[in-house]
């Protein structure tokens, strides 16, 4: 039989990829076309109300993600997950609500770390498809697809990530010490103009290696069939595919241990990031129009990694200051509110510019 967290798991994937489904049209004739300002703004802001829904279904139902039904399971999962939630003898009710709402923070305040993260992979994504000479029309379908092998290969990271912090606990220092050197060089690095030729692109070569690939555009297919002999080939449109979900793996590698220092539970980490990577992805088709206007997000971005990176490396001494889980959330909120503001208040000199 499957395991409570399983049949959620199960039932969660299962939504998403519906979800998923209708905003790429499947059930309609219009699939690729050129994704408009309105249309971008309405997907936004439904996987925005989605993930916001989720954080009050958490804080209510958020028992049936471990199949909590008792105080004894109440207090294993506790004991794995979040061992800082003080329950209250004899009171299951009481001590599961702490729990839930435990469980929602934790998730909003993931939710809102991988959503500011992730911001990145809009200039990476404008790369990529400039680089390859995508059409416009082929972004939404690449972005889809792409975003779902790359959830797929979050998911293996984020539960052996787990597994490996359940054992060895001393790797949460390394995560913390990680993060530091991320943001410290993020803070000094500067704005080059990079360049990607696609065919020394790893991704590329490897898959050049391994996969018949057609070297020809083929509009609006992954796959092809030679009519000579019959051959499946990959087409140049299903490389750029793997491209993305691969770039944003390497992206996923400071943004999920920085989650790992909200929470311990891969559930929750697992389900901040499906819902942050799903609605950026939907914001990309207008955030990419008017990013540059937020200069000081990477500067933001470069604080809030060394925050969370120093948080992961002293949590034994916050722990015992009485440091909760909320002063993280707070934090994280000022510093991305502190550098959008600045990119809006202090005008830009004429060095910048250039």
């Amino acid at each position: 039989m499957f395991s409570s967290e399983t049949l959620f798991f199960l039932a969660f994937a299962a939504f998403v990829l519906l979800i998923m489904m209708v905003d790429l049209g499947v059930f309609s004739r219009k699939q690729s076309h050129v994704v408009q300002f309105k249309e971008a703004a309405i997907w936004s802001a439904i996987w925005v109300a989605l993930s916001i829904g989720f954080y009050f279904f958490l804080q209510y139902y958020g028992y049936l993600v471990h199949g909590i039904d008792s105080f004894a399971r109440l207090q294993e999962v506790r004991d794995l997950y979040a061992d800082h939630v003080k329950l209250v003898p004899g009171n299951f009710a009481a001590s599961l609500e702490r729990f839930q709402a435990n469980m929602a923070l934790e998730y909003i305040t993931g939710y809102l770390v991988e959503y500011s993260l992730s911001a990145d992979n809009i200039f990476v994504f404008i790369l990529i498809f400039s680089s390859f000479g995508v059409h416009e029309r082929y972004y939404k379908k690449i972005l889809v697809w792409g975003i779902l092998g790359a959830i797929i290969l979050r998911f293996i990271f984020i539960f052996l990530g787990s597994a490996l912090i359940q054992r060895f606990e001393w790797i949460m220092y390394l995560f913390g010490a990680f993060l530091v050197y991320t943001g410290v060089q993020l803070f000094f690095q500067k704005d080059e103009d990079e360049k990607i030729e696609p065919a020394k692109h790893p991704v590329v070569r490897f898959a050049s290696k391994y996969l018949n690939v057609y070297h020809r555009n083929v509009t609006d297919n992954f796959f092809v069939r030679r009519k000579s002999d019959k051959k499946l080939f990959v087409t140049p449109l299903f490389l750029i595919v793997i491209v993305v979900a691969f770039t944003d793996l390497v992206f996923a590698v400071d943004s999920i241990p920085a989650i790992f220092s909200i929470t311990k539970d891969p559930y929750i980490v697992f389900f901040s990031n499906v819902f942050a990577i799903m609605g950026l992805r939907s914001m990309f088709f207008f955030l990419s129009s008017i990013m540059s206007q937020f200069r000081f997000l990477k500067v933001g971005l470069a604080v809030l990694l060394t925050f969370i990176g120093a948080k992961m490396l002293a949590e034994h001494w916050l722990a015992g200051w009485g440091f909760k889980p909320a002063y993280s959330l707070y934090i994280i909120i000022g510093i991305l509110s502190v550098s959008i503001l600045a990119s809006w208040l202090i005008p830009e000199t004429k060095e910048e510019s250039k």
